[in-house]
């Protein structure tokens, strides 16, 4: 349990930090292309991708690094991608909003909002007729969930009681526009009960809480239960996009960095009760900022693509 427990501090302290530092970066003008960040919404991502393995398959959304480290995809060739460069998990072709890694089970970030759900259904659909035991998860967005392609997916997933999880990360802004203004329903997971599946409302910044719903329903899916649907609340803690001014809201940032922060929280109960030291937690915090600060030195250092790389990679087998 140390190990499990220290290693899910690792991956979201890993997300906090590249996110941090993707943020100063991206303000020299180094970072070609659009960067969306994830910060604030780390224990969504590293709850759910803990019961995940090899077998299993993840869609993202534009907001898609943490899903992608705590999936496992290689955090320098993550920051080479960022970067644009020819190290990077998508030869520096795909950038921040297409960053993905098929090896991991990593089907990408996705530009299109709603994308993510159909890919889901399609690798849940072929996992269910291979009986490889495998299991896709769609992360999306509370724009997203309005979306035809989610709630098509959505049908569809429960029609054919496929082994899919749907993640709904409200992190209250579908860009600007505030949820309670986009989605007519109080919450997202109650439209579960409209395709015949399970909806739980999470609080996406307790690790703990987010893991133990995600268990749930990952297992439910393994055993041939069919799909269900989780909503994670949150706030993401910068704008919707790098540059965003954020003059849709004011103070709620601040408020959940200091209140409600899912690391300070997680951090606090596995001290309290004795499960981890804050020696063991700071040494963490430790490696995990050399490992950044080598992913972009390394980045930096690499070469971009050729005009002799503008053929390749064109068409790419699944």
């Amino acid at each position: 349990m140390t190990e499990t427990l220290l290693e899910a501090y690792r991956t979201m302290r890993t997300i906090r930090a590249f996110e941090e530092r993707v943020h100063e970066e991206f303000a020299t003008g180094d970072i070609p292309g659009f960067v969306h960040l994830y910060a604030g919404e780390e224990a969504s991502a590293t709850g759910v991708c803990s019961h995940l393995d090899r077998r299993d398959t993840i869609a993202s959304t534009h907001r898609g690094h943490g899903h992608c480290i705590a999936k496992g995809v290689d955090v320098k060739a993550m920051m080479a991608e960022i970067y644009g460069r020819t190290t990077g998990s998508c030869h520096g072709k795909g950038g921040s909003m297409h960053i993905a890694d098929l090896s991991k089970g990593m089907l990408g970030a996705n530009g299109i909002v709603g994308g993510g759900p159909p890919l889901i259904c399609g690798t849940a659909l072929a996992a269910k007729q291979r009986g490889t035991g495998g299991v896709g998860v769609a992360f999306f967005g509370d724009g997203a969930s309005n979306q035809g392609t989610t709630l098509e997916a959505l049908n569809l997933a429960s029609v054919w009681n496929l082994p899919a999880v749907f993640v709904a990360e409200n992190n209250g802004y579908a860009e600007a526009t505030s949820s309670t203004w986009s989605v007519a329903s109080d919450n997202i997971a109650d439209r579960a009960a409209g395709f015949g599946m399970p909806g739980v409302i999470v609080d996406g910044y307790d690790f703990f809480a987010v893991t133990e719903a995600a268990g749930e329903a990952i297992d439910r899916a393994r055993a041939g239960g069919g799909p269900t649907l989780l909503e994670m609340k949150f706030t993401r803690y910068f704008g919707h996009f790098e540059g965003d001014q954020q003059a849709y809201r004011a103070d709620e940032v601040a408020h959940a960095r200091e209140h409600l922060d899912c690391l300070k929280r997680f951090r606090t109960r596995v001290v309290e009760s004795g499960e981890l030291s804050e020696e063991s937690l700071d040494k963490v915090d430790t490696e995990v900022a050399k490992l950044v600060e080598e992913a972009v030195a390394e980045a930096k250092a690499a070469p971009k693509p050729t005009r002799a790389d503008l053929e390749t990679d064109v068409y790419v087998s699944y």
